[in-house]
């Protein structure tokens, strides 16, 4: 790590703590040339990720978009937002661990009600009704008694 003050490159680390909810390390430094301390952080780089639509277009991944979703489909039911928080963040880290660059809109549909239906049967409904774009009551009532079987 190179000194802001004398630009050498040789220094010791001082002190480690987690920072920012252990998503990086804050170290200490002290330049071993000039005496002077610093600080730097290390976070883990992560690959940029890719979302194909069921068009074929893609996008970059955005995780508000999949808060956003089930901010929606949980309107006006007893589910908290720092649940769907969690959630949106347990998708994200599946999705990261899986260590593809391009993931399908349908994948990230099934971990999105997977999860909901273990918190909120109706939210998961709701969303499953927008996401697998039901064309009839058959196909809706199908998606109800899969739900009911489960039970």
């Amino acid at each position: 790590m190179k000194c802001p003050f004398c630009a050498s490159v040789e220094s010791k680390v001082v002190d480690s703590r987690p920072s920012e909810e252990s998503a990086s390390i804050r170290r200490r430094r002290e330049c071993l040339s000039c005496g002077k301390r610093f600080t730097t952080y290390e976070t883990v780089e992560r690959l940029p990720m890719m979302v194909v639509k069921k068009d074929g277009s893609r996008q970059t991944f955005d995780k508000s978009k999949i808060l956003n979703g089930m901010i929606r489909a949980c309107e006006k039911r007893r589910v908290s937002f720092e649940t769907l928080h969690a959630i949106t963040d347990e998708i994200e880290q599946v999705l990261q661990n899986g260590m593809e660059q391009e993931i399908s809109t349908t994948y990230i549909g099934e971990l999105v009600m997977e999860r909901l239906r273990e918190v909120d049967e109706v939210a998961y409904v709701r969303f499953a009704s927008v996401y697998r774009q039901f064309k009839d009551i058959g196909s809706f009532m199908s998606e109800l008694d899969k739900l009911l079987k489960d039970k």
